[in-house]
């Protein structure tokens, strides 16, 4: 069961919530009190762990979909009202590397296209359903609780231009936390960004190698890899309401690897 502490359990959209990030995220989030609403591209069968938050969360259901696609993004929402009827807590967490890491200079336009789509478009149409309905929640009943969180990355400004698509998406996708805690202030709906570093998930696997080197030589001031759950603890501490002053702001989860030295 999750936790009783709220009386009316919240809901939580999280896209990418079955692993990684995500899935740290998620499990931070039974633990608030959260019932969870998944979004992932995968078949439920093939999601083993939905079984694992099961045993922690009162309520949870997989919508399967691609983010990318307006019509799924459309779908997704429809599956999460009908069951939910309410959405507190949207989480814009799914997010693609490019299938090939390329120079800048030979970046290819479908790649740059399909990481756009995942990473920037599907936030930006995932997050105008979502928003309108806090809205339309928020004008029913204004002790409504809503809140939306992008997990971007610190390539949203450290530069790597053999990966210039994803570095751009997640730029982006910090700007769209800043226009959206613009527009959803005066509903007192705060969002957030949190911006994680070199996180160990599915996505770094194909350079371990060479961020365990990186760690060695003294990378980060935390000197080791970040976890998913180091950044579920994070969003669950936003969650609480504590930061509510801080609207629009990005929240650094790079074990100290932004902090400039000489």
């Amino acid at each position: 069961m999750c936790s009783e502490q709220h009386h009316v359990p919240r809901v939580a959209v999280i896209s990418g919530g079955s692993r990684g990030i995500g899935l740290g995220i998620a499990k931070s989030l039974t633990k608030e009190g959260y019932d969870l609403a998944i979004i992932g591209k995968r078949d439920e069968a093939d999601v083993d762990s939905l079984e694992v938050l099961r045993q922690t969360c009162r309520d949870i259901i997989y919508c399967q979909g691609d983010i990318a696609s307006t019509a799924d993004i459309a779908a997704i929402v429809q599956q999460v009202l009908h069951h939910f009827s309410s959405v507190n807590l949207l989480v814009n967490n799914a997010g693609i590397a490019p299938r090939r890491r390329e120079d800048i200079l030979r970046t290819t336009e479908q790649s740059y296209h399909e990481v756009m789509n995942t990473n920037l478009a599907g936030p930006f149409f995932l997050t105008q359903y979502i928003a309108n309905h806090m809205v339309a929640m928020k004008s029913g009943n204004p002790d409504y609780p809503g809140m939306i969180v992008n997990i971007t990355s610190v390539s949203a400004t450290l530069a790597s231009v053999e990966r210039a698509e994803y570095c751009i998406s997640k730029a982006g996708l910090g700007m769209l936390t800043k226009l959206y805690a613009c527009r959803m202030a005066e509903f007192d709906i705060p969002v957030y960004e949190v911006r994680p570093g070199v996180i160990k998930t599915d996505m770094t696997a194909g350079v371990t190698e060479k961020y365990d080197s990186l760690f060695a030589e003294g990378f980060s001031l935390t000197n080791r890899w970040g976890l998913p759950e180091d950044i579920g603890k994070l969003v669950a501490a936003l969650t609480r309401g504590d930061f509510s002053y801080s609207t629009g702001q990005v929240f650094m989860a790079d074990g100290g690897l932004t902090v400039e030295r000489l």
